[in-house]
């Protein structure tokens, strides 16, 4: 599953840019409340070029449709990858 996801799906740049699909990813783990994954995707995520204010924003703009306590629980995880010294 990870070769078919990460192989391939994820290599697919003319369909979607890594970024974007960093974006659709960590949106949809929040939303769902899918926390365990969250940090390796914010991780990648990071990788792949969203800066902390777009991670800021992504997660404020979720706040609204997904709950608070889903954003709140989101915040904390990603001001540790955002602030780690991994660049």
């Amino acid at each position: 599953m990870d070769e078919l996801l990460f192989g391939e799906v994820w290599s697919r740049e003319q369909q979607l840019p890594a970024h974007q699909r960093s974006m659709i990813t960590i949106a949809a783990l929040i939303s769902a409340g899918n926390f365990e994954q969250l940090s390796a995707h914010l991780s990648i995520g990071k990788q792949n070029g969203i800066s902390q204010s777009e991670i800021v924003e992504i997660i404020t703009h979720l706040a609204f449709y997904v709950g608070w306590p889903k954003a709140w629980s989101a915040f904390s995880l990603a001001k540790e990858i955002y602030n780690s010294s991994e660049k």
